[in-house]
């Protein structure tokens, strides 16, 4: 039997409801630069970004709490092909436990030299400090952050 491929090009745009949780999250980080988490009740775990329910537990979390700004490089990745709808390439996008958070949050380092691209992911290698910026016109998004490295 032969083994036939496909082309197809997906060009969907969708409106997503944000909820409440990720609505207040993302009005902090516009309104006052800060990042907060949500608490799990029943482990004290402060998940970045916030949910509404605790992925361990199932439980609702309780309480905001601030973190950050400081944090560590759990992972990373440096883009040099380009995607449809992201930043024109190289960019780098990863993960930060953010101090006081126990998950970590997503998002893209800036003032990074990733023309090379070994001295570049030894700039951004695990465990990395880093410290959360933040733009000066903020619109309520994940584009209003970024991570540099301190």
């Amino acid at each position: 039997m032969e083994l036939m491929t496909r082309n197809e090009t997906w060009n969907i745009t969708y409106r997503h409801a944000l909820g409440e949780t990720a609505s207040w999250f993302y009005a902090q980080i516009r309104d006052n630069k800060k990042i907060f988490g949500r608490r799990c009740g029943k482990t004290g775990r402060v998940l970045v970004p916030p949910r509404a329910f605790s992925d361990q537990t199932l439980q609702p979390t309780t309480d905001w709490v601030e973190v950050g700004p400081g944090g560590v490089i759990e992972a990373f990745t440096i883009v040099y092909e380009e995607f449809q709808g992201l930043p024109p390439p190289p960019y780098a996008f990863g993960y930060v436990m953010l101090d006081g958070g126990d998950t970590a949050l997503g998002g893209f380092f800036r003032g990074i030299d990733l023309t090379d691209p070994k001295k570049a992911a030894e700039t951004l290698k695990v465990g990395t400090r880093v410290r959360t910026a933040f733009a000066d016109e903020r619109i309520g998004d994940v584009i209003d952050y970024w991570f540099e490295v301190v």
